[in-house]
């Protein structure tokens, strides 16, 4: 019987074409459409494991963890200084799905910074914000804005310590005016003061004492027959 050869199935070349654009492990730069640039890991054609961005229409740099396309672990960002050019560094620390997530840094405009927790890209949780006129708030965030407990330090070391809400004294608290030595604890509500007493605290030691101390307030007690 005659042998009757087929000729061999040959794959579409689309076929060869699609598995070498399959982005898979370390790769060098990849450069996208509109200019941004990527080098790292990659998983199923995502940004996955470990990598830096670069983003050309601001000039920013992400360089850290990626998890399925997205900002994922500890990362830091930096942006370059519109002036001198050089990269200045915005946030380091953990992120989570593409935002700040857990505790981390920023660096803010002016030199104020933050140290602390972070939740959905907002300060949340216990962190330190250092200020641009010198004053310190150490305590609890809620939703970006001092929220619980905490305790504001001023440039004189005039400090607060108690209730926020909504980033204003509220609730329960103390302020311990050491210039003058004197402290008023109290109620407060949305920054003001409601009620409370003021005594001398710490006179002696306070630089700038007023002239005459506060009386002491006599409790008598009554007998009712």
């Amino acid at each position: 019987m005659p042998i009757v050869k087929y000729p061999r199935a040959t794959e579409p070349l689309w076929h060869e074409w699609d598995g070498k654009a399959q982005k898979c492990g370390l790769r060098h730069t990849v450069y996208a459409v509109n200019g941004d640039q990527y080098t790292g890991e990659w998983l199923d054609n995502l940004k996955h494991g470990k990598g830096t961005q670069v983003w050309k229409c601001t000039g920013a740099i992400y360089s850290g963890d990626w998890k399925f396309g997205k900002r994922d672990g500890y990362g830091s960002y930096s942006i370059p200084d519109p002036i001198t050019k050089e990269y200045k560094k915005v946030y380091t620390g953990w992120w989570k799905n593409d935002q700040k997530c857990g505790y981390g840094a920023t660096f803010y405009p002016g030199g104020e910074r933050y140290e602390g927790e972070w939740s959905g890209g907002l300060r949340s949780g216990w962190g330190r914000m250092y200020y641009s006129d010198g004053s310190i708030y150490e305590g609890q965030w809620l939703a970006d804005r001092p929220g619980g407990q905490g305790m504001l330090r001023l440039p004189n070391e005039n400090r607060y310590e108690g209730g926020w809400k909504d980033g204003k004294k509220h609730g329960p608290g103390k302020f311990f005016y050491l210039d003058k030595g004197q402290l008023f604890e109290g109620i407060w509500a949305a920054d003001i003061p409601k009620c409370g007493i003021l005594i001398d605290f710490g006179r002696d030691e306070a630089p700038a004492p007023p002239q005459y101390p506060i009386p002491k307030v006599i409790a008598w007690r009554f007998r009712v027959c």
